[in-house]
């Protein structure tokens, strides 16, 4: 009785309620919830712009790996020859660009990455140059070449770059 007594007379002379307490902890608890929910939509987003950007830097490899079919399916004029050459040049330098990108946003990939474009600049080069000694298919019959270009050491590189790129992730 004395006890309780005792703390009645503190709460009433320190003039601070469980209410009081109660409306502090409420905004703070409120506050953390939304700093933890925006933590993880950042880091969710960083982790979706990081997975865009890899796959972006897989389309450029996979596109330089599909122009010796295109080669070899040119029209026969010169602008096309040219347009061809240029496609090739604008690979390159997108290839080039993701790589650096990737030495910055996620050095771990740089190194898989150019060991992806260094097979497949390799094998669709030489690819590439076999198409541009081939004549222009002349018709519809032609388009399906029946054969495919290998692409091994392309695809072992791509595969080990994918496994650094979802580390990564």
């Amino acid at each position: 009785m004395v006890q309780e007594q005792f703390l009645s007379t503190a709460a009433q002379t320190s003039g601070w309620s469980w209410v009081q307490t109660t409306a502090l902890i409420v905004p703070v608890v409120a506050l953390l919830g939304v700093y933890v929910t925006y933590a993880l939509n950042q880091r969710a987003a960083r982790r979706e712009r990081r997975a865009k950007t890899f796959a972006e830097a897989l389309t450029a490899v996979e596109e330089y790996l599909e122009m010796p079919y295109r080669i070899r399916r040119r029209p026969d004029s010169a602008d096309a020859r040219r347009e061809l050459t240029d496609q090739v040049s604008s690979l390159l330098a997108r290839m080039a660009f993701h790589h650096s990108w990737l030495q910055i946003e996620a050095s771990a990939v740089a190194e898989p990455y150019a060991a992806l474009v260094s097979a497949a600049r390799s094998e669709a080069g030489m690819h590439m140059s076999e198409a541009w000694m081939q004549p222009p298919i002349q018709n519809d019959d032609g388009m399906n070449l029946g054969q495919a270009y290998p692409r091994d050491r392309s695809a072992a590189a791509r595969a080990a770059c994918i496994e650094a790129m979802k580390t990564s992730l």
